[in-house]
């Protein structure tokens, strides 16, 4: 059972009365979650890759995205397929050259 509150007590003592909080109905469970839509057509069958690094890295990253005027995100790509040719494998992460 619900402890009552300090104003109730004070407001019983006084003579008061404190009127009673009105019964909720139950409501019917809500609908099942519909899978979240991506904000961009762009990332429809993307995965999110997060990692974790220095802060100085990120921002010599977008530095150097901004001299060679391409995203972060296009620089990331090229790395994943460097890394991707020196190990001998395919070099599929997709490249978004900002126009």
């Amino acid at each position: 059972m619900k402890k009552p509150s300090a104003l109730a007590s004070a407001l019983r003592n006084s003579g008061s009365t404190v009127a009673a909080s009105p019964q909720l109905k139950p409501e019917a469970a809500p609908p099942p979650a519909q899978p979240r839509q991506p904000s961009t057509l762009s990332r429809l069958a993307t995965k999110a890759i997060t990692v974790h690094f220095p802060e100085g890295v990120r921002r010599q990253l977008k530095s150097l995205a901004a001299e060679e005027g391409r995203s972060m995100e296009d620089m990331v790509a090229e790395a994943f397929n460097l890394l991707f040719a020196r190990h001998r494998k395919p070099e599929i992460a997709p490249r978004k050259l900002v126009s």
